[in-house]
């Protein structure tokens, strides 16, 4: 637990000047001014940006206009909790999201899993721990940002960061739900995604709208959009996309 000594950064105040531009931005989320400055601090001192807020309202607004490396979030929060927060993030982008709790419960630990936050930390919890699993999530979402920045499918290529597609170097076009079907194939290239985790991105109309979708995309992928090689159906799975 962090220590009452600690000196503390008053909510709101700014030291990232001192930082260099690529130093990682965190965000800090959580109802508590206390903990909010102890992290600022504290984080600060180990090499990152900084940026607080009390509120997912004043998280969302931080957004907005800035681009963050990882939030640590509280889930216990007057009005919209953490973990609607995190479902919302999971909905719009992909940072990476630490989770910070009062309870320990198991349940509580597997919904913010099964709604797709990168780690857990339950509180009270040493603040080299924290940074630990900070530095921990930054590598691993590092690692799979290089290993999906571009996928081939046969003469196709898909830039993920772009959201481009491309075939022998001319653009292919596409709508912005074929780009978000895509991008997530591209995370889990190899894996099965089901109907449901498809529909949870920008997707209106539910799981039928993403069979509509898919069929769309096939014809832009596939050279026999009946015999698809690449985006193939899996019974009672859902989809999977074959990235070379």
């Amino acid at each position: 637990m962090m220590s009452d000594k600690t000196p503390t950064l008053a909510s709101g105040q700014n030291r990232n000047e001192q930082l260099p531009d690529n130093a990682p931005h965190v965000l800090v989320v959580d109802d508590d001014q206390r903990i909010r400055d102890l992290l600022g601090r504290f984080l600060h001192e180990n090499g990152f940006r900084v940026t607080t807020a009390e509120n997912a309202a004043c998280a969302r607004s931080a957004m907005r206009g800035l681009a963050f490396d990882i939030l640590v979030l509280d889930v216990m929060m007057p009005g919209e909790s953490g973990f609607e927060l995190a479902e919302w993030l999971r909905q719009e982008r992909e940072v990476p999201i630490l989770m910070l709790t009062a309870r320990a419960e198991p349940e509580q630990r597997i919904k913010g899993l099964e709604i797709g936050v990168d780690d857990y930390l339950a509180k009270p919890f040493e603040p080299r721990e924290l940074l630990l699993r900070v530095h921990n999530i930054l590598r691993r979402h590092q690692r799979l940002q290089s290993a999906t920045d571009a996928i081939r499918m046969g003469e196709l290529t898909f830039h993920v960061g772009r959201g481009e597609l491309e075939r022998k170097g001319k653009t292919v076009k596409l709508t912005e739900r074929e780009r978000d079907l895509l991008r997530q194939f591209a995370q889990r290239p190899g894996t099965a995604i089901s109907r449901q985790d498809l529909a949870r991105g920008k997707m209106e109309g539910g799981e039928r709208a993403v069979d509509v979708q898919i069929n769309r995309l096939r014809r832009k992928l596939e050279a026999d959009p009946s015999n698809p090689v690449y985006l193939q159906t899996v019974r009672g799975k859902g989809y999977i996309l074959h990235a070379e």
